[in-house]
């Protein structure tokens, strides 16, 4: 941490010497707010507008000024600057991208985009490596246990990203920039009303990159192509009723490396182990198509809301080695939502009372030109029920209640809850605590694998499960222009589900079991954010303690190359450091048409997995690093912008993830046009 506050300090002082729609899942249009303390909806099923303020759960949001101060292309990078969250990359744009928060997995975390559940079904979670930021969006990060209120998935929290409205952001705007490695992306957006009742909202963004080598000393740049469109329409024939449509497709193509054993391998405790290695020809492709159609009517002066939604998520993936295709896979999910909520009280007590019944039908299957693996359809449905009770009095105090039964097809029945309290007390002090349950089924991959008698399913898996409470002030000061706060979180979690290797008949297989055995995890989360005259401040720091107990090699290999059997070793979970910070400081002079922005980045020691020939598990150590960015925009005329930035400014050498390179300093610039 010293040597993070110190390049702060030095990054600092070099600077100063040279929601628009906020719709998450089921909510309703709403204005954009500023970060931390502004408007959430992922707090409630009602989709009603709720102040950060009176919410006992944790939730950050980022909103669209955020975005573009820091010139955010790959979504994934700005929520680095959200406490509690670990981000990790396989190597250049495209890689696998997972964002873990409070020390959960990757497929802990729900994710929504406009709307709409993102997470592909086949593989169970959502891999940030396909979503680009669009211009004029919003993100909004609710930790802790979710289950509650969205079901499976919601362990560590629920991330909801939203472009705007046309409402909210209108205008038409386009952008193009260039860079290094070979990196061209634009993006454009065409938002407006027609008459009082309709608006709408058009957007695209491409960005292709030539890439860098991702291989330990190889020399094939590994680029790709990212594609994002999204259209969105409101229409508002009346003041109680109000029709939403929004649609959206993606598409990544990328190049990747294999990984084996080299002479070049890393060595660890004596063992050569598995690491990228140039693989040409090798290649994927990921396109994804999702829709959502909902209409919502209130009735009795809004004392009653009635909301009825339908949704779909359509994900191909294929893959492609040197002699051409590989494999691929197939993933639909069905969605459809009924909620009603009952509003009552007066001026001082306000009470909601939220019901929803969702319903959802996942399918998929492998796509094998080899004949390995069984190539029929799947399907899992799920059936939720969710009640939510959430009451204010005074705008002081806020206190919610939820809870909710999936009856799920494959396993049963499984109960879920959360409490949450949130209270202000007259020194513009707030305490919150929140205390609650989280599920998350077993994936198509884990139940039924994807290569037979090589990747093996387990149909027998039992859902995860996790328990955790949460407890944390948040102090306003100079008339709320400095929010400083603190949390503390504790975790438990249950039936974890692990791959496991071994080696049978001569070749070696793989399958998923559950643990059985419980983890814990606890933490602190710190953030303040200052708002003073031409100067915005956002900083945040994450500390955890996410023991995790291990089946790893821990000696040296036997001199004679023979056999090893590995031992429990408790260690840190892996790709979650123990420290993580952020810190991004702007200046938006509003008599100058300029603006800058400085970001900080520390990710502190981490562990990671490594693989000998045998795929036994060996534990690798990946060291702490801190990046910095600088960004600045110069206004020519009232349409027309130009900007750059860069990124990695001191050309820091690290790993994200075990073996594979990160790109070094890189620059960018642009022009963007507004009219």
């Amino acid at each position: 941490m010293r040597k993070f506050m110190a390049t702060i300090m030095l990054a600092a002082g070099a600077s100063s010497s040279a929601l628009a729609l906020a719709q998450g899942p089921g909510a309703a249009p709403l204005a954009d707010t500023p970060a931390d303390g502004g408007i959430v909806v992922t707090a409630s099923r009602s989709g009603d507008p709720v102040s950060g303020d009176l919410v006992g759960s944790s939730v950050t949001v980022l909103d669209s000024e955020a975005l573009e101060l820091r010139q955010t292309r790959i979504l994934s990078d700005i929520l680095r600057d959200v406490p509690g969250v670990a981000v990790s990359r396989s190597g250049a744009i495209g890689g696998k991208t997972d964002i873990r928060i409070r020390g959960s997995e990757g497929n802990h975390v729900l994710v929504y985009v406009d709307g709409i559940k993102a997470s592909n079904p086949y593989q169970g979670e959502f891999d940030f490596a396909h979503l680009i930021a669009d211009e004029n969006a919003r993100v909004e990060v609710l930790r802790g246990q979710q289950s509650a209120l969205y079901g499976s998935d919601a362990i560590g929290g629920v991330i909801s990203y939203t472009t705007l409205s046309g409402r909210e952001a209108p205008g038409w705007s386009l952008r193009a920039e260039g860079g290094s490695f070979g990196t061209f992306s634009t993006a454009g957006r065409a938002a407006g009303t027609v008459g009082d009742s309709f608006d709408y909202a058009l957007s695209a963004s491409y960005l292709t990159t030539d890439g860098y080598p991702t291989a330990p000393g190889g020399t094939r740049d590994i680029g790709s192509d990212n594609l994002g469109t999204s259209a969105r329409f409101n229409w508002t024939p009346g003041p109680d009723f109000r029709v939403t449509a929004v649609a959206r497709y993606n598409r990544t193509k990328a190049d990747y490396n294999d990984q084996a054993i080299t002479a070049a391998s890393p060595v660890i405790l004596g063992y050569p182990v598995v690491t990228a290695v140039d693989s040409p020809g090798f290649r994927y492709r990921n396109s994804s198509f999702s829709g959502l159609l909902g209409a919502e009517l209130d009735l009795f002066d809004d004392a009653l809301t009635t909301a009825l939604s339908g949704q779909i998520t359509d994900v191909d993936n294929d893959n492609y080695n040197a002699f051409g295709y590989s494999y691929g896979n197939r993933g639909r999910r069905y969605r459809a939502n009924f909620v009603n909520t009952v509003r009552f009280g007066n001026d001082r007590v306000r009470n909601r009372f939220t019901a929803a019944i969702d319903y959802e039908r996942e399918e998929f299957r492998t796509v094998d030109p080899y004949g390995y693996a069984f190539t029929g359809k799947r399907h899992i449905d799920n059936w939720g029920f969710v009640t939510q009770y959430d009451v204010t009095v005074d705008d002081r105090l806020a206190l919610g209640a939820s809870a909710r039964i999936d009856a799920n097809d494959r396993f049963g029945d499984t109960t879920t809850w959360r409490l949450t309290g949130s209270y202000i007390l007259p020194t513009a002090t707030r305490i919150h605590a929140a205390w609650g349950t989280g599920v998350k089924s077993p994936t198509a991959t884990e139940l039924f694998g994807y290569y037979d008698g090589v990747y093996i399913g387990n149909a027998d898996l039992r859902p995860e499960r996790s328990r955790g409470w949460e407890a944390g002030v948040e102090q306003k000061l100079a008339g709320d222009a400095l929010v400083l706060g603190a949390t503390y979180f504790r975790n438990r979690f249950f039936d974890q589900i692990e791959t496991a290797y071994a080696f049978v008949n001569g070749s070696y297989v793989s399958t998923s079991r559950n643990t059985g055995k419980t983890s814990r995890q606890r933490g602190i989360e710190a953030y303040a954010n200052a708002r003073f005259g031409d100067w915005r401040v956002d900083a945040a720091y994450t500390w955890l303690k996410a023991p995790q107990t291990v089946l790893v090699l821990a000696d040296p290999a036997p001199a004679n190359g023979g056999w090893q059997d590995p031992v429990e070793v408790e260690t840190q979970a892996i790709r979650r450091a123990k420290n993580i910070a952020s810190f991004n400081l702007s200046y938006v002079p509003q008599d100058l048409p300029f603006s800058a922005t400085l970001t900080v980045r520390h990710n502190g020691r981490q562990r990671d997995y490594a693989f000998n020939s045998n795929y036994q598990y060996l534990l690798a150590d990946l060291k702490a690093y801190t990046l910095v960015n600088l960004a600045a925009a110069f206004d020519i005329s009232r349409a027309v912008q130009i900007y750059g930035r860069v990124e990695n400014l001191f050309d820091e050498n690290y790993q994200e993830v075990f073996t594979f390179a990160t790109p070094g300093r890189g620059a960018y610039g642009g022009v963007r046009v507004r009219f």
